[in-house]
């Protein structure tokens, strides 16, 4: 049974876009580009401040040094990219898919995500610092040593996903699904796992971290 949120809505997007190339956005006063399709390049040291995104696809592009700092994507789809130690934090993102992608070391702190859907990606060290997180879905992605430090979660699915050494210090996880995942070890405040839905196993371990004793069946 998957976890991810019934009501998430999809990105919005025409079912067939102009292509066009990531430099149009400086075509506009401010930083920004709707309507179109960016695929097979490399988008490279670029440094923009409040880049507005709206209806925009990006298909095997790979991001090298990208600091899009308060970024807003809206209806915005990334599909078979490499957004790897690319910076959006404190960027607003609304209907957006990360589908098949490399997202090491992304930066999100500080950002507002809502209907954000994260699709077979490896997004190891990606850092979710004091974010806020709604109607989100994790869906087979690894989140190996991602820091979810201080985030707020509302109606987020994690669904059969790698969440090993993750940090969730001071995340309140109630109502949070974690029973299809897989980890060795977690970092977790122990007054914050009230309410989080557990498996068996996983909760065999947490009882440990509680320093209980569970007594095998004789």
């Amino acid at each position: 049974m998957s976890t991810v949120p019934k009501k998430q809505q999809a990105p919005k997007i025409p079912a067939r876009l102009p292509e066009a190339n990531f430099q149009d956005v400086y075509i506009e006063e401010d930083p920004y580009l709707a309507n179109a399709l960016i695929s097979n390049t490399i988008i490279e040291g670029e440094e923009l401040e409040k880049l507005v995104l709206s209806r925009v696809k990006f298909k095997n592009v790979r991001f090298l040094h990208a600091d899009f700092q308060r970024v807003d994507m809206t209806d915005v789809v990334f599909e078979n990219c490499d957004v790897s130690n690319a910076s959006f934090s404190e960027g607003i993102m609304h209907r957006v898919v990360f589908k098949d992608c490399k997202l090491v070391g992304l930066n999100l702190s500080l950002c507002h995500l809502s209907n954000v859907l994260f699709d077979h990606c490896v997004a190891n060290m990606s850092n979710f610092y004091e974010a806020r997180l709604k109607q989100v879905a994790f869906q087979h992605t690894s989140l190996q040593s991602a820091n979810f430090h201080g985030t707020l979660f509302k109606h987020i699915g994690f669904d059969h996903c790698d969440i090993d050494d993750i940090n969730l210090t001071e995340t309140e996880l109630n109502g949070v699904d974690i029973s299809t995942c897989s980890f060795e070890r977690i970092t977790v405040d122990l007054d914050c796992l009230t309410g989080c839905i557990v498996s068996k196993d996983q909760a065999i371990g947490f009882a440990a971290l509680l320093g209980l004793k569970v007594k095998e069946d004789a």
